[in-house]
């Protein structure tokens, strides 16, 4: 399942990060690794970006940016 299905506050952990350079590189470095548990905080009034939650900090991604992002172990 892809990051950008998921609904409002639900956890998911990372399953592996698409894309290819800069903008692959660049979300590592946020801290999208393999394991994190990401939770969708909020998405904005029109569906986009989307709100996050890892490792303690907020983040907000496009949802295109979000397709991107593989997910397992949904909770919520």
């Amino acid at each position: 399942m892809n990051l950008s299905e998921l609904k409002e506050g639900q956890t998911a952990t990372l399953l592996r990060v698409g894309g290819e350079g800069p903008f692959r590189r660049r979300l590592l470095e946020m801290g999208f690794l393999r394991g994190t548990e990401i939770y969708v905080e909020k998405y904005a009034p029109l569906k986009d970006p989307i709100e996050l939650v890892l490792k303690g900090y907020h983040v907000s991604l496009r949802v295109d940016e979000a397709s991107h992002i593989e997910v397992e172990n949904i909770k919520g």
